[in-house]
């Protein structure tokens, strides 16, 4: 990546980087390293969310291309286990053999086409039968029953495998790939897996998964949630204990960014007469999170943010049974998210522990389907429960509806959705049909579209970064 080198603007102050080095407990070495890029200032044409040729492009060109996490290791733990996995027109039945080996398959009949198992849909068979004509396969791939062979006297049935997806294995997530030729799942994944290292995902396990249609193309849809540029605005319930323009923004590869912001802090937004003092930051946290909860004093020489990380790792252990006190500060309560291209956002932290993909709608390009997971670490007891079914959401629906997401979590995304319905509007409706970047705040967007069009582009044109 680039240096952005010493003219680039930051927000005046300390940084994210800046307060979780002055934090009392070390900081993984990984949350320091630093990756700033300079992208430039270009506006972006706004026909990349509107325009059905690109988004056919993006079906033909990236999305046949890419990996993506298809489902958990933990939907599929069981030899007969299937899970569904759609992507626009194409789809991919993930199942565990016999063998205990999990492959994905194209979900279609090589008959006439019928797909083997339901769009969206998941369970447990022990073979892969079609529901037109009754041809069947085993769950290795195998043919294992031609109804009237007689009649089709060019197919030989033990040698009629069903095509397979690839697939790769990463954090307990299931990844699927349509091109056979693309880079092995770790080359992909770059430092992404090295960086997790120290947040085994594989060691969690689903306790909610909310799948809402949300009103967007899926760029911007997910665009929404690579910077934290808009919190003064949409969630200004929070600028009082969140940082937000002083949140740092890293690009590590084509494929992989990140950025940090702080809790327990106070946006560099709020002037200097109205910044509450830290007991008033650790009262309006507990009011609004624990409602009802006695606020804890914060000893001589302390922060409101050590008070609340010891207070977050004591209500998260109980609730989940699980050690949280060998966290950081930093990894207790901050929001730390990574992005990998084109649609997956996994976060580090134990108060934050959110999964997302955004995926596009087959039939709406103004629309995209969010799957939000939240993975919480395994009980001590170290039995895994089992994860929890998708809780589906309309456009319109509240995220309070769902179960285990909190009032001010749920808030939080509601005004994230009333943002996007607003801007798909304004988007059609702009007069210069171009929108324009920060530099840096922002630099995380510019970076997905200029990979999203090396992708697109003829083989051999790609931008430097």
């Amino acid at each position: 990546m680039t240096d952005v080198g010493p003219h680039a603007a930051r927000c005046p102050g300390p940084s994210a980087h800046d307060i979780i080095r002055g934090d009392a407990s070390p900081t993984p070495d990984a949350l320091l390293r630093e990756s700033p890029v300079s992208l430039g200032s270009a506006p972006i044409d706004l026909n990349v969310y509107t325009s059905a040729a690109i988004a056919q492009a993006e079906h033909d060109h990236m999305w046949t291309r890419v990996w993506q996490w298809a489902c958990r290791e933990e939907h599929i733990p069981e030899a007969g286990d299937y899970y569904v996995y759609d992507i626009g027109d194409r789809s991919a039945l993930v199942a565990r053999g016999n063998d205990g080996e999990i492959r994905a398959f194209h979900n279609s009949c090589l008959h006439r086409a019928t797909q083997l198992k339901p769009e969206a849909s998941s369970g447990m068979s022990t073979q892969l039968r079609c529901p037109y004509h009754g041809w069947t396969w085993s769950l290795e791939g195998n043919m294992t029953d031609l109804p009237c062979a007689w009649d089709f006297p060019d197919i030989d049935p033990t040698n009629l495998p069903l095509p397979q997806i690839r697939t790769g294995l990463w954090g307990g997530f299931v990844f699927v790939n349509w091109d056979d030729d693309a880079p092995p799942l770790a080359d992909y994944l770059g430092p992404l897996a090295d960086h997790f290292t120290q947040w085994p995902l594989e060691d969690r396990y689903v306790e909610v998964h909310v799948r809402k249609r949300l009103p967007a193309n899926w760029k911007a849809a997910q665009e929404a949630f690579l910077e934290a540029y808009h919190i003064l605005e949409t969630h200004p319930q929070s600028i009082k204990t969140a940082g937000d323009a002083n949140a740092v923004y890293d690009v590590f590869d084509r494929h992989v960014s990140r950025f940090i912001h702080t809790a327990a802090t106070t946006s560099p937004h709020v002037p200097e007469d109205q910044r509450p003092t830290e007991a008033e930051i650790l009262d309006l946290l507990l009011a609004r999170k624990f409602p009802g909860e006695a606020v804890p004093e914060i000893p001589e020489g302390e922060r409101a943010r050590d008070v609340y990380a010891r207070f977050m790792q004591a209500q998260l252990g109980e609730r989940y049974d699980h050690d949280f006190t060998q966290y950081s500060i930093t990894e207790t309560i901050d929001s730390i998210e990574y992005s990998l291209f084109p649609n997956a956002f996994f976060f580090a932290g134990a108060q934050y522990p959110m999964v997302y993909r955004f995926r596009p709608d087959r039939d709406d390009i103004n629309s995209t389907i969010f799957d939000l997971l939240f993975l919480r670490p395994l009980p001590d007891s170290g039995v895994r429960p089992h994860p929890a079914e998708p809780f589906d959401l309309d456009v319109d629906d509240s995220y309070e509806l769902v179960p285990g997401v909190s009032q001010s979590m749920a808030d939080v995304y509601d005004q994230d959705t009333g943002n996007l319905a607003a801007q798909r509007r304004g988007i059609r409706a702009s007069a210069s049909g171009t929108q324009n970047l920060g530099v840096y705040q922002e630099s995380r967007i510019r970076q997905m579209h200029q990979t999203l069009a090396d992708y697109l582009a003829p083989d051999g044109e790609t931008h430097e970064s």
